[in-house]
């Protein structure tokens, strides 16, 4: 168990008593939950690909695919990083004024432009949303003590999705019976985001972030534990200007968050998950892009009162919280069982994405991407939890940070390779056929995993010592039980470490880009 953690433990802080502190931090709760329910307010956003399709736009599926959309990618592995460090150095609120500016001028060009140029503008501005949301979700818990993280862990996320529900289901019930055009459902869309803006502005900044602003102590801030090591103590002071700025560079906080980092590589399901993470999330995001480009091609109507993008997006968000809540409650021994849960989630995305390909019925296609997203929702708070049990709060961001741009590296490679007019430039349905493939090829190579787990499991316990023999050892020779990652520390609370949020949307002409 990390030393912070088990300094926590030991010490839990005690809830302050009611009065006018406990008054301040109700409000500041309240604040920042309809602040995050605000920012996920754009009815809008399910209905931009038929907009884009439509006669207001007149783009064509080819354009849409092969050329608007691969934008999205690129400029997003460009922004990520700086976004990251960015977000931390400048103290996350001046990040999320940044977002709100982006999300106007993203429906400005949406509203406003009339060329691919200007829609592929428009995609580099979301691209910097997308990274930005990163912001938000480390900035809640840079306000508030350790022990009220879990709390605010619950309360955020509950804002942010019911957000993106409410979002859906106001933008399907203003399409189909309120019979509301594209063009003026994002008007409406464009004033909710001027109005999520103007709330930006008024947030707390903090004086406390999670990397380069250290110095100022939080009362109830519960310290780093590299911040505790003295790297440097009985070493000879390095001579010469080049041996300082080494020594320097070694001692540095970000330096030996890195090799703790690697050293903790070592445990099987910390990279398991990492690998999850990486290839899976490469796979989701790549569905969620282009699922309303292919609803588009399976039923290309031109009655806006038949099209019900909203109401899928509702129900995949819906769905998607049910079964995170429900991972919570999956009692099994994870250090065993790992891989083949995520070889049977993987088949079944495997066979949804297939369906989507094959399928002429949109009613289908609806359908199958409601679960496609349920059964990823699914897994994300178990990588969360088994990623996060063993890591400090600050390795644990870095960790889920390095894994989210590994993923996009990957997507961009295959963005490059399937999508983009300069690589094979397949249509929508075969490139669901490519990524029905590689869903498919991810869950053999995880169920010949866990096949060899399970052999690994019975010969070790075959071959296990007799317990007489085991109570004829000395008490010195007996083992010490260890606290390890599986039976183990307390994890953290998924949003103080994970964007999960980062990309949890989908792009302007992809499926609902919600958070």
């Amino acid at each position: 168990m990390p030393s912070g953690q088990a300094e926590e433990k030991q010490v839990p802080e005690e809830e302050p008593r009611p009065g006018l502190e406990h008054k301040a931090w109700r409000c500041l709760v309240f604040f920042l939950c309809f602040y995050g329910f605000m920012a996920q307010m754009r009815p809008g956003e399910s209905f931009i690909t038929p907009y884009l399709l439509g006669p207001c736009k007149d783009f064509t599926k080819e354009q849409a695919t092969n050329e608007i959309m691969p934008v999205l990618t690129y400029s997003y592995l460009v922004v990520l990083v700086p976004i990251f460090l960015i977000t931390d150095y400048l103290r996350y609120k001046p990040v999320l004024v940044l977002q709100g500016l982006s999300y106007v001028c993203v429906w400005l060009l949406l509203l406003f432009g009339s060329s691919v140029l200007h829609m592929q503008l428009m995609e580099a501005f979301y691209s910097v949303t997308m990274a930005a949301r990163i912001a938000y979700s480390s900035y809640i818990f840079s306000l508030v003590s350790p022990a009220r993280y879990q709390r605010m862990a619950s309360y955020s996320r509950t804002a942010v999705l019911l957000g993106v529900f409410t979002s859906s289901v106001l933008g399907q019930l203003l399409v189909t019976v309120g019979r509301v055009s594209f063009s003026v459902l994002n008007y409406i869309s464009l004033g909710f985001l001027i109005f999520s803006l103007g709330l930006a502005l008024f947030l707390k900044r903090p004086k406390r972030s999670l990397f380069f602003n250290r110095s100022v102590p939080v009362r109830g801030a519960s310290p780093c534990e590299l911040d505790q090591t003295e790297p440097c103590v009985g070493q000879p002071e390095p001579r010469g200007r080049l041996g300082r700025m080494l020594h320097t560079c070694r001692d540095h906080f970000l330096v030996r968050m890195l090799c703790e980092l690697m050293a903790n590589l070592r445990l099987p399901q910390l990279r398991l998950w990492c690998l999850w993470w990486i290839f899976n999330s490469a796979g989701y995001y790549l569905i969620v892009y282009y699922v309303h480009i292919l609803w588009n091609t399976v039923y290309p109507t031109t009655d806006s009162t038949h099209v019900y993008n909203g109401a899928a997006d509702a129900a995949s968000t819906l769905l998607g919280a049910i079964t995170s809540f429900a991972a919570g409650f999956l009692k099994i021994r994870w250090a065993l069982w790992s891989k083949l849960v995520i070889a049977a989630v993987t088949a079944v995305q495997a066979g949804l994405v297939f369906l989507m390909y094959f399928t002429t019925n949109i009613w289908l296609c609806y359908a199958a991407f409601v679960v496609f997203r349920g059964a990823y929702q699914f897994l994300v708070p178990i990588a969360t939890f088994r990623i996060a049990s063993s890591l400090s709060k600050e390795l644990c961001a870095l960790v889920f940070g390095i894994n989210t741009f590994l993923a996009t590296v990957l997507k961009t490679f295959i963005t490059l390779v399937v999508s983009d007019k300069r690589g094979l430039s397949l249509k929508v349905q075969r490139q669901f056929q490519v990524y029905s493939v590689y869903f498919l090829v991810l869950s053999v190579i995880y169920f010949l995993g866990a096949l060899l787990d399970v052999l690994h499991h019975f010969q070790q316990s075959h071959h296990q010592p007799l317990p007489v023999v085991q109570e004829l050892q000395s008490p010195s020779e007996k083992a010490v039980p260890v606290l390890s990652v599986q039976d183990g520390a307390p994890p953290l609370p998924p949003e103080d470490c994970v964007e999960d949020n980062v990309e949890d949307g989908m792009g302007p002409t992809g499926a609902g880009a919600k958070a």
